[in-house]
């Protein structure tokens, strides 16, 4: 009896520090992230998708190779095979991720695409639903389910009381911007390659598609200030961001850090209503549903793992 109940105490000296480190990774992608939807909303004011993104990609192709060069891990020979999936997740969780979201972000009010897209929690959750075995699956799916229900309330009462204000494009890209996150966020910690390696390949590729891109577009490039915001949205938000979120998934495991980065929305919806945005009380009510869910999900998800 006395070697059960010194079991719990013993393995949480064990494990605390890479849980606290987890922790900590989550938070700093969180400060980061939080920060996105707005620089990137001053910058589509004046400037096409196309230049942003191709910014971004060149911001975070520089921490990704700085991390890279600072690294200590040993290059292992892989064959293409084992290659591939790896390439393939850090595609879509960066390239599918942040092109979809910014297509959002010109297509439609850029608070609601905001919302929309950080829907991914509760998309994972239904993943975990699906293909695990939750403790609780009624409550997981009631809370994933009352969080798409704040989606709908901030589609139909964003703007004027009607569904879509912004283009349906837009909406569909937010949606798709949020599988690909939720993919990624499935798939990072089960993978053996460190973020950096993960993620460098998909960040090159996204310097040259953004690059032709841009490119066919022939507008005049950001200098100045908006040079420098368009790479910081790379470097931080996108390099940084999503290489905090990576190390914390591989530290801690989706459900204790979930509650930390489900926190992303509140403070990113805080930072732009601040700046302008608004939002109608329905969409306000929907906003509610959409973050109380996400965080709901987070503790049940971070209480589960705890109990294993």
């Amino acid at each position: 009896m006395v070697e059960r109940r010194d079991r719990a105490p013993w393995r949480f000296f064990r494990h605390g520090s890479g849980s606290m480190s987890a922790l900590v990774f989550a938070t700093g992608a969180v400060a980061l992230w939080s920060t996105n939807a707005l620089v990137g909303k001053s910058l589509l004011a004046s400037h096409p998708v196309s230049q942003v993104q191709f910014l971004q990609f060149v911001g975070a192709t520089l921490v990704f190779a700085a991390i890279r060069l600072m690294s200590r891990e040993k290059a292992t020979a892989i064959t293409a095979s084992t290659a591939l999936v790896p390439l393939a997740v850090g595609f879509i969780g960066l390239v599918g991720t942040m092109v979809l979201q910014y297509i959002a972000f010109a297509s439609m009010p850029v608070i609601e695409a905001n919302l929309v897209a950080y829907t991914w929690p509760l998309m994972v959750a239904a993943a975990v639903i699906a293909f695990e075995n939750p403790r609780r699956p009624a409550l997981l799916g009631l809370a994933a389910a009352l969080g798409f229900v704040g989606v709908a309330l901030v589609i139909s009462g964003g703007r004027d009381r009607t569904w879509f204000p912004g283009d349906l494009a837009g909406y569909l890209c937010a949606f798709g911007s949020a599988l690909c996150m939720a993919f990624y966020s499935v798939m990072v910690g089960r993978l053996a390659p460190s973020p950096d390696r993960l993620l460098l390949p998909s960040s090159l590729v996204g310097v040259a598609l953004t690059l032709i891109w841009s490119a066919r577009e022939g507008v005049a490039w950001p200098t100045g200030v908006d040079l420098a915001l368009g790479l910081y949205l790379g470097a931080g938000p996108m390099g940084l961001g999503y290489y905090f979120w990576s190390r914390a998934l591989k530290l801690g495991g989706s459900g204790k850090v979930a509650v930390i980065a489900y926190l992303t929305p509140i403070a990113s919806t805080l930072l732009l209503t601040l700046s302008g945005e608004r939002l109608t009380t329905t969409a306000i009510a929907g906003a509610v549903l959409v973050i109380g869910s996400c965080i709901a999900v987070g503790l049940e998800r971070s209480e589960a793992e705890n109990y294993v």
